[in-house]
């Protein structure tokens, strides 16, 4: 029978049918060979016995992520704030530059709104297209906002650590009851109160994904976006790109750019263009032989 994993946790997965049951499964031993290990979102084909369940196949995936670690994924929600923890917005484009080569739709949602207004953010992002959501665990202000951006998808929560993202899925759900932590006054920043990756399905049909929080993402856990593929993962970028003086322009110093001018007339934020410079030159780093 077909399903869909719910969760995975050190090696079982659990995986919901199509008649609501969820069933514990081990994957099968080919999967491994094959490189394709179960993932949080995946559809998966299982064979049950005495009630546990091997999952046989991993059907067709629209789109991956390594951290956090889902596929198939309709929208992926990145919170930040801009107080106590403050996202930097490198760290909200790393995310929306992987999400864009998956090409995964971004809902910002800017936290906390209660303490700081968010307005540096929401003016950065709305500037660059994406829908921008401003709530507070703490009032309720945009979490309906936030339910009916989501309704019906399979969605994913993603954040530095401490930013709350817990908090808003208890708001979208009190059922989820997921743990909250304290925001440390001396570090800044959140511990980490998620232990694994799962999905919580709303009464409504929208399943959501609570994440481990992190404070950083790595370059080893980041996809691979090489630096040729990397302006296509910046939409803000995509009105200009064809139209520079130089077919390989890599939109950085070069003369006669369009991505270039398009900053310096403010049509393109210059925190953005300094993210895409910052990670173009990690993708610079990535050699084509290590990849094969």
């Amino acid at each position: 029978m077909d399903g869909l994993i719910v969760k995975a946790l050190s090696g079982f997965y659990y995986v919901q049918t199509e008649e609501g049951a969820v069933i514990e499964c081990r994957a099968r031993g080919k999967l491994r060979k094959t490189q394709m290990s179960p993932l949080v979102g995946d559809r998966v084909t299982i064979a049950v016995e005495s009630g546990k369940g091997t999952v046989q196949e991993v059907l067709p995936r629209r789109n991956r992520f390594v951290r956090p670690a889902v596929a198939n994924l309709d929208a992926l929600v990145v919170l930040a704030s801009c107080v106590i923890p403050v996202t930097e917005p490198f760290l909200i484009d790393r995310i929306t530059a992987i999400a864009g080569h998956q090409n995964v739709p971004v809902i910002l949602c800017v936290n906390k709104c209660d303490l700081d207004d968010g307005d540096r953010l929401v003016r950065i992002y709305e500037h660059a297209g994406y829908p921008v959501i401003r709530t507070s665990a703490e009032t309720g202000e945009g979490v309906e906002e936030l339910h009916r951006a989501i309704s019906g998808k399979v969605v994913a929560f993603t954040g530095n650590s401490g930013v709350g993202k817990s908090s808003i899925l208890n708001c979208l759900d009190p059922n989820f009851c997921i743990e909250t932590g304290a925001v440390s006054d001396k570090l800044g920043r959140g511990r980490h109160t998620t232990r694994h990756v799962e999905l919580y399905r709303m009464t409504d049909g929208t399943y959501v994904a609570d994440t481990p929080g992190f404070s950083s993402f790595d370059t080893e856990q980041m996809e691979v976006i090489l630096k040729e593929n990397l302006q296509y993962a910046f939409p803000d970028f995509a009105p200009y790109l064809g139209q520079c003086q130089f077919n390989d322009c890599a939109h950085l110093t070069e003369p006669g750019c369009r991505v270039l001018a398009a900053v310096e007339a403010g049509d393109i934020e210059p925190t953005r263009h300094a993210s895409y410079a910052r990670l173009y030159e990690k993708a610079k780093e990535i050699k084509l032989w290590e990849l094969k």
